[in-house]
């Protein structure tokens, strides 16, 4: 009976491979993903948790990098979980098999494969990600102390995955487990988007306690299941801020902190970070205009990000009025509309028009502001 359910068992999952390698066949293309690099360091599209069959994912490694290179990323990390493998009965129980399986097709797409595991422990301490791992098998052991340990041992970089995922109402609390880890050095950040999930607790937990943002899709099926590429939808992923494309970069930024959370077409992430990646997708096209009286001219505002930005007025301009909203396409040029408020104003004045971006997010509930810079010659009219 035993021998029956496991031959079933691997035929579904041999079903699911097919399934997963025939539409790699046909969509065996990549997307780029237009986010622009900032002054001092490379933009990497990265996602740090992820599953196969050798923990209770439905898709072989290889699936996982290829899926990744065609949706645009730069580095991945498989973090099969360490305590549970519910097909033991099917494939190995070596924590470094799906990263050795994987290794050969990410070094030929270019993809940075990062060696990593899951702690998948009750919580408290709930489940945590380690990165840079030297030997996964190493962190088996009863006492998830000593398992930490022995990965902050191996120098890995340990975030803490989807805090509010088993709470009451989602809602996150910090345990005194996770202030133990803190203040011993070994939590380094912590997971503010799991899936389609954005956490705004944990994310203020990051500012608090200066700790890494972190966002990921924990993807467990193949990806085209869960996201709808062809409508554009993208996963969620952490952007990672590093000198090079190396993986000892990508350590190393996140370590400093240098992330932030796409999911959504919502960016989190710190001012410093925000403010030159939106700046560095935008510009206008005629920042020099004339107003003739309370008339209405348009600038030319063209975004070359994978981004749709969302603006709205952070506050009045003399002499001039702005949209009630402006939406910013990705890919496209739009029109914003600046309409003279006054009959009497003359002369040329540098502005700047003040907006809110409502989808770049530097704290829960608090936008990015940004400033469009553009010299306007005022012409009065005459009235009678």
């Amino acid at each position: 009976m035993m021998k029956t359910i496991a031959i079933r068992k691997l035929s579904t999952l041999a079903s699911i491979f097919c399934l997963a390698l025939s539409a790699s066949a046909q969509h065996r293309v990549r997307t780029e993903l237009a986010i622009p690099d900032i002054p001092g360091y490379l933009t990497l599209k990265c996602d740090f948790h992820m599953h196969t069959v050798f923990s209770d994912g439905l898709v072989w490694p290889t699936v996982r990098v290829e899926e990744a290179w065609r949706q645009g990323l730069d580095a991945i990390a498989i973090t099969d979980h360490v305590e549970y493998h519910p097909y033991r009965t099917d494939v190995s129980t070596n924590l470094v098999r799906s990263y050795e399986i994987a290794r050969a097709t990410a070094d030929s797409l270019g993809i940075i494969l990062i060696p990593s595991a899951e702690i998948t422990r009750a919580e408290p301490p709930g489940h945590l990600n380690a990165l840079f791992l030297t030997n996964q098998n190493r962190l088996v052991t009863t006492d998830y102390r000593e398992e930490v340990k022995i990965a902050a041992q191996q120098g890995a970089f340990l975030f803490w995955c989807h805090p509010g995922w088993k709470q009451p109402n989602g809602r996150s609390v910090w345990y005194p487990e996770q202030g133990e880890f803190h203040a011993a050095g070994f939590l380094h950040g912590l997971e503010i988007v799991n899936g389609n999930d954005y956490d705004p607790i944990v994310h203020q937990w990051c500012q608090d306690k200066n700790l890494t943002l972190v966002g990921n899709s924990d993807a467990h099926d193949p990806l085209d299941m869960v996201y709808e590429r062809a409508q554009g939808e993208l996963r969620p992923m952490t952007l990672v801020f590093a000198s090079a494309r190396h993986p000892s970069s990508i350590r190393e930024a996140l370590l400093a902190r240098r992330t932030a959370v796409y999911s959504q077409n919502t960016v989190y992430g710190d001012t410093q970070f925000l403010s030159p990646l939106f700046s560095r997708s935008v510009d206008v096209k005629n920042p020099a205009v004339t107003i003739k009286g309370k008339g209405r001219i348009y600038l030319q505002v063209r975004n070359h990000s994978v981004l749709d930005f969302e603006l709205k007025p952070a506050e009045k301009v003399e002499g001039i009025a702005l949209p009630a909203k402006f939406l910013l396409p990705a890919g496209k040029t739009a029109l914003l509309s600046l309409q003279g408020t006054t009959t009497t104003l003359s002369g040329s004045q540098r502005l700047q028009l003040p907006f809110f971006v409502d989808n770049l997010k530097v704290a829960p509930n608090q936008p990015l502001r940004v400033v469009f810079e553009v010299l306007v010659t005022f012409i009065p009219v005459e009235t009678k």
